[in-house]
Parts: structure tokens; sequence; C-alpha cells
């Protein structure tokens, strides 16, 4: 059988950054100068791609996995100084968000002061809709994304007057999107919707910017898809007949997770509402085909987060404390993507593969010629056998030294012990002084055809530069880098970088 993507062909290296990792003096990364100037980086050490997480808004625990919608982007995230140079916001209204320097992020404090700034960008629009903005006409926006748009906004004015509590807790009017819409507390929120909506014109217009800025920069950007959607999201609210919901209990009937594994013993119960996908197959999967095209839209290569669960997902009963208990579910598998191959035969997809796999599920990658991932920290402390030991790579794989979820690589190699620290040092030949940097050379040699570095480990960093711990409540997400590390990486590390491609044939795109 032909695979049904397989685009994967020619060598490159990306790097793995989000967005709220850039340096800046308002307390979060934003889609303004800095972005630009990490393209730049990109762009000078030879680099092909820029991989972030979801860009989707963020409640509790502030999980870009975790997002209000899953087609909507995080207001956090929009650059206030381009609001004021359009006139939208006065300079001395943006001192109550200057934070400068800071290299965490406080989300408490962002989610205090950022949201009365923006609407109070709204509210000039308002009083002047004369004003020429550079993201394109407010209502052409909204009536091109009315299907997303009007539940998202409708959903989240919602959750703003009833104190933020999830929408199975609404009174019963509000907790169910179409009945929600004749409410006449949908009437009384009008203009908060509308605010609503205007964020999302300022994020799509501003991403717009920065994505155009990299497609000149010769730069792809590689978006990341979750699965699931959030249990508290716009996405159930509005079509809770696609989910495993108990209506009448409010509640879900089932949730998602995975059993126990490296990450934790009691296995991840990430409480997501699981798909009827029955129920989807019937329309051939028009919920999901929206979906994908929204996210094709804003990048250029998108990454299936837990792909596995497209085979077999693990469903959690909704009585359950851990996620140890619960049952292999058969996914929609291989007709849901040869629907995706239909509809979007110039897809460039990456499946999440990471995990103990069954063998069905690596047949189904491979049916469906998508590239897997590789971490290299999963490499050690065992044996030659290992499949992330580079002897055991394959060429349609993307590997990482380690991801979003991982410690980095030095952070890693210091908290080991002394054996795996020993089968490391024996495997690459090396003194280990240099973890980080033996770990990217690594990944530059290897025979997979992408290979990309997470910046903390461009950068060289320990532990306290950690972007996520799964399992941990809180506290995950917060890191940036400075502005002086990005430039100090560029001024000793480019022309190497450039080196390192051009001596392994990714030189934006080798041949094989």
């Amino acid at each position: 059988m032909k695979p049904l993507f397989n685009w994967l062909r020619k060598r490159s290296t990306g790097v793995l950054l989000h967005p709220t990792a850039f340096p800046g003096d308002y307390g979060i990364g934003t889609l303004g100068q800095e972005a630009r100037t990490f393209i730049d980086f990109l762009h000078e050490a030879g680099m092909r791609y820029w991989q972030i997480c979801p860009l989707g808004p963020t409640g509790y625990g502030d999980s870009p996995y975790q997002s209000f919608s899953a087609f909507a982007g995080n207001p956090y995230l929009i650059d206030v100084e381009a609001l004021a140079n359009a006139g939208l916001l006065a300079e001395d209204g943006l001192a109550p968000l200057f934070h400068p320097s800071s290299d965490h992020v406080d989300f408490g404090r962002i989610y205090q002061i950022k949201r009365p700034i923006l609407r109070q960008a709204f509210e000039a629009y308002r009083r002047d809709r004369t004003l020429e903005l550079p993201y394109g006409d407010f209502d052409r926006f909204r009536d091109r994304h009315s299907d997303w748009l009007e539940p998202y906004a409708c959903f989240q004015a919602l959750k703003d007057h009833f104190g933020g509590g999830s929408f199975l807790s609404w009174p019963m009017g509000c907790a169910d999107y179409r009945i929600a819409l004749k409410s006449p507390l949908r009437r009384k929120l009008a203009l908060e919707i509308e605010a609503h909506q205007f964020n999302q014109y300022l994020f799509y217009g501003q991403w717009s910017e920065i994505h155009s800025y990299a497609t000149r920069r010769k730069i792809d950007i590689i978006g990341d898809m979750p699965i699931f959607v959030a249990p508290d999201s716009a996405d159930l609210w509005a079509d809770p007949h696609l989910f495993k919901i108990d209506q009448k209990r409010r509640v879900l009937a089932e949730r998602a997770g995975c059993p126990p594994d490296y990450f934790s013993a009691d296995g991840q119960l990430w409480g997501n509402p699981l798909y009827d996908w029955k129920i989807m197959q019937a329309d051939d999967y028009a919920w999901w085909r929206r979906r994908l095209a929204a996210n094709f839209d804003l990048f250029n290569v998108v990454r299936l987060d837990h792909f596995r669960g497209f085979d077999t997902y693990w469903s959690i009963p909704e009585e359950a404390k851990t996620a140890v208990t619960g049952e292999w579910i058969p996914g929609p598998g291989l007709p849901f993507l040869k629907s995706i191959r239909k509809h979007f035969p110039d897809a460039r997809i990456i499946a999440e593969d990471l995990g103990d796999l069954f063998p069905s599920v690596v047949e189904l990658r491979e049916k469906a010629g998508l590239p897997g991932m590789a971490v290299t920290q999963f490499a050690f402390g065992g044996g030659s056998d290992n499949l992330y030991l580079p002897h055991n790579l394959t060429r349609n794989t993307v590997l990482y030294p380690g991801t979003h979820d991982n410690d980095t690589s030095r952070g890693w190699y210091d908290s080991e012990t002394n054996e795996v620290q020993d089968h490391v040092r024996r495997y690459f030949r090396v003194d280990g002084d240099e973890i980080a940097w033996d770990f990217i050379r690594s990944a530059y040699a290897s025979v997979c055809r992408m290979a990309v570095l997470p910046l903390q480990d461009l950068l060289n960093l320990g532990s306290e530069a950690r972007f996520n711990t799964p399992g941990r409540a809180s506290g995950n997400w917060s890191w940036r880098y400075r502005s002086d590390q990005l430039e100090k990486l560029r001024r000793e590390s480019a022309d190497y970088l450039n080196e390192l491609a051009d001596l392994h044939d990714r030189r934006s795109g080798g041949k094989s």
C-alpha cells in the first residue's frame, strides 16, 4: 500500500520555542519585534523550521494543551506596543503592564492587567471606527471566522459573567449554546462578545504578520494540535453531540488520559472529553476538517499530539480518581486519515507517537506515511535495542534532544544516575562536559530527516529553564529567555550551526 502522505523528503533543522518565552518588557512574550528577532536568528543559523506549542487561549494551569478553544488564539500574545502605534492605546496606558527583564511569566498578573488594557483598545476602536488598522477589516474577519468565532466569544463572555466557572456549572439556559443564543443574557452581553471577537481579530492580524515575516526569511512554522479539546471549552459547549458527555447529569461520561508511563506511576488523568467517533464519521469528520483547515491557515506544518489516540485511546471512567483505571478503545484509524488525505492532499503532518506503542499504532503511522518522533533523552539506560538510540532511528522521523515535556538536556543529564551518564558518555565518546551540544551534534548527524532543537539546549541551560513537568499542576509554561542570551548565541554559534548544517546536508532542506 502506498503511504497516504510521505511528505518529509529533505533534511533540515528547526528550533522548538513557544511565543510566551520571547523576552520583552510587558510580562510575557508577544507577537512583536522579539518574534522577528528570533526568526532572524533562525535564518542566520541555517534553520528551516520554528516549532511552537498550541496557540489557544489558556485558563487555569496555563497549559496551551488545555485551551478554551481549538480555533481561537491566545490574547496574552497580542503585542500591546503595536496597538499603541496603531492609535488604539495611549503610551502611558501600557505602564501597568511594564515589567522589564522578567525571565518568567506571571500568568496571574497578566490575567489581571492585560485583559483591561485590551478592553481599552477595543473601546478606542468603538469610539473611532475610522482608524486604519494594519489587520484588515474587522467585520470581514468576523464573517470569515463566524463558525467558531461566534460560539467562542459568546462562551468567553458568559464565562466572565458567571465568574469564570465551567460551563457545566452554568444555569440551564446558558449551558447549551443553541439555547444561550436566544437568551436575553446573550443580548445583554453583546458588547462583551464583540470585545472577545476584537481580541481575536488583533491576534490573527498580528500572527499573520509574523507568519508572513517568517515566510520572507524562508522559515516554515510547525504548529501543534492537541488531539483532544479541553473539558471547559467553547468546542464542547457548542457541539456536545460530538463528544461522550452525559448531558442530563452534566458530566463527562468518559475522560481522556494515558496509563502509567515514563512520566507518572499513576498515569496521566487529563480529564478531556472523548470524541464520539461514530457520529463524527457520519458527516465525514466535518468538525475535524474545519479544525485542520484552520490550523493549515496558521501553520506550514501541523504536529498531531497523541497520535496513538487515532489508533487506540485510553478511556477513563467518570468516577476514577487516577488514570490507572481505564481501557483501550479503538480510534477512527485509517479511514479518518484517508478522509484527511482526500480533503488535504498536500498536508504536512507530524505524528507525535512517543510512549509505549502497540504495533498497530506504528502500522497506522507507516500506512499514513507520517513522520514520527524520537527523543534522545529516552535512549539511555537500557540495551542496544532501544528504539531511540541513534543507530536504531529511521529517516522518516523528527528527532528532538528533548521536547517541551522534558527537562533540558543538561538538566536531564545532571539529574540522571551514574549508570545512565556513563552510557551517554560511552555511546557518544564524550566527557559529558557539553552534553547539550553533544545532543545537538548528534541530532544534526542523525539519519532523521528533521531535527528540532529546544532553544534551552542551544543556550546550554539547566533545569531552571524547563518548560513543563507533566503531572505537575502549577508552575509550568512560564520560562522566558533574555534578549542578551539569544544575541550571545547568535554571535558565538550561528556560524557553527551553519557549519553543522553544511556538514550534515541540513542547509534549509537537504537532499534526503
